[in-house]
């Protein structure tokens, strides 16, 4: 289909994901586009692999609306759902399988245009098992997550991300009642600040951008 009869918006986010995409590959980070989230689930249980693989997941409302986690399961995968360990004790094993798992699979507060990826973290395990630990890192966009730069990356993690966190996670903090971030202390969960400038191992970190609007 030629492009003069496509959405405009579509072609916007290819155009744009293209560009991305060749950032990223200085960077030592591998990246996709689908055009759909249909397309996207695919290609996670293509990057995913062959064989049982033990799969972990960090917070995220992109994976969690995907729907991803049961394909996982289908596929013959081990899916360690962090709900399901509740006890300190349990939470602790959870952790272990966690950093040491096959596959990480999260989505991002934002990706610049350059390639570097901004996340904000209350408690860092998402971050951390970004930075270090699962072999391979999957990383699902919405290009909503598109920003210029690493500044408007942080301003958008902080006011498009942590403040709907707030409310889905009922936390008393002035972003919560008003939608904008305060800089506020000492309930935040605005703790930790990551901008991932490249991978160190090659192909650890992969990103698939999908051409619609996911998540926060």
């Amino acid at each position: 289909m030629s492009d003069n009869v496509r959405n405009p918006k579509k072609v916007f986010y290819e155009n744009q994901a293209r560009t991305i995409i060749k950032k990223l590959q200085p960077r030592k980070i591998e990246g996709y586009y689908c055009e759909d989230t249909e397309a996207a689930k695919k290609k996670i249980l293509e990057l995913i692999g062959e064989g049982k693989k033990s799969v972990a997941y960090g917070g995220s409302m992109t994976i969690d609306d995907m729907g991803i986690k049961k394909d996982i399961e289908e596929a013959g995968h081990k899916v360690i759902r962090r709900e399901d360990y509740k006890t300190p004790e349990e939470i602790k094993e959870c952790k272990a399988l966690q950093v040491n798992a096959d596959v990480f699979l999260m989505s991002t507060n934002a990706i610049t245009l350059d390639g570097e990826l901004v996340n904000i973290d209350g408690r860092g395990n998402r971050v951390s098992f970004l930075i270090y630990g699962p072999d391979s890192v999957i990383i699902v966009a919405g290009m909503n997550k598109v920003v210029t730069d690493v500044e408007e990356g942080i301003r958008r993690s902080r006011n498009m991300a942590a403040a709907p966190n707030t409310v889905r996670l009922h936390c008393d903090t002035p972003c919560a009642k008003t939608g904008k971030c305060a800089d506020c202390f000492p309930d935040t969960i605005c703790c930790q600040i990551v901008v991932t400038r490249a991978s160190r191992t090659p192909g650890r970190i992969k990103v698939i951008l999908v051409g619609e609007e996911l998540g926060y």
